[in-house]
């Protein structure tokens, strides 16, 4: 097993030599698991290399096209709402939803930002793809309070973000929802910027096989 980790491992230097397109590389769903495991950098980051492998998630020049289209889709029906699109280095969308997603110690989507998600859906669904995608939910939280209270808040906002998706036509047999606490911040938890930061919900867009 040792070896095949190396042998893999190498093939994906080799490959990344000759092209160095993030979302055009291409290796599969293992092998990218395998690989990303080592460049992991949160408890999230881990959980999303492992969710690639589970649902069988594609990494290719075909999958890349696809999210390509839809990465530029979802930065023109979001320009202007605060959520962040982004993309993972295994090619995967990453859209990162603002603290005013909910209100402080709530897990009920605020009103004003039910349009973004019903844009995120929409994008989604055009073009008849969106069995070809798979989601996986994040939901985070700051550093203040407890465990026994951000752990449960951020699974039940990942789990609102989710229903919500299932009221705009996605099947939630395509969405995984993960909880978090406060154990992945993306920014500084001493000061009320990174807090506010560290609040949010990103949803991982995948294509699968």
């Amino acid at each position: 097993m040792r070896r095949l980790m190396i042998i893999a491992a190498t093939g994906a230097v080799v490959i990344a030599g000759c092209q160095m397109e993030y979302d055009k590389t291409a290796i599969g769903a293992g092998l990218g698991a395998v690989v990303g495991a080592g460049i992991a950098r949160s408890n999230a980051d881990r959980d999303k290399m492992g969710q690639a492998a589970a649902i069988g998630a594609v990494v290719g020049a075909g999958a890349g096209l696809l999210l390509d289209r839809k990465e530029k889709r979802l930065r023109e029906e979001l320009a202007g709402t605060g959520v962040d699109v982004d993309r993972n280095q295994d090619g995967s969308i990453n859209l990162i939803m603002p603290s005013v997603t909910f209100a402080t110690n709530s897990a009920v989507i605020q009103p004003i930002f039910q349009k973004a998600l019903t844009d995120v859906a929409k994008v989604l669904r055009e073009d008849g793809t969106a069995g070809r995608l798979a989601l996986v939910i994040h939901g985070h939280t700051d550093n203040t309070g407890t465990d026994a209270i951000n752990n449960p808040l951020s699974l039940n906002r990942a789990n609102a973000v989710s229903n919500f998706l299932a009221t705009q036509g996605i099947s939630r047999t395509r969405m995984t929802t993960r909880g978090y606490g406060s154990s992945s911040p993306i920014a500084d938890n001493s000061t009320v910027a990174g807090r506010e930061r560290n609040r949010r919900v990103e949803i991982t867009v995948y294509e699968t096989q």
